[in-house]
């Protein structure tokens, strides 16, 4: 199996690509970008954070860190 990546310059190379895909010759795969990681990862999020609790998390964390050092 070899992965590359395509460009598509014309809107008929991806009706090919597609047809490729149906005969099980090829598998398409959407783009990963951070953005679309991030939205996915947001909408896993059961319960939204305050901006209190991201304070007091990186407060702990940081007393957590700087109290090993004396």
């Amino acid at each position: 199996m070899e992965t590359i990546s395509i460009q598509i310059n014309n809107p008929k190379a991806m009706s090919l690509l597609k047809d490729l895909a149906k005969l099980n010759l090829i598998t398409i795969k959407p783009q990963v970008t951070l953005q679309n990681t991030l939205d996915r990862l947001r909408s896993n999020a059961n319960n939204k954070l305050t901006i209190d609790e991201i304070s007091a998390e990186v407060e702990q964390v940081r007393n957590q860190r700087y109290a090993k050092k004396y």
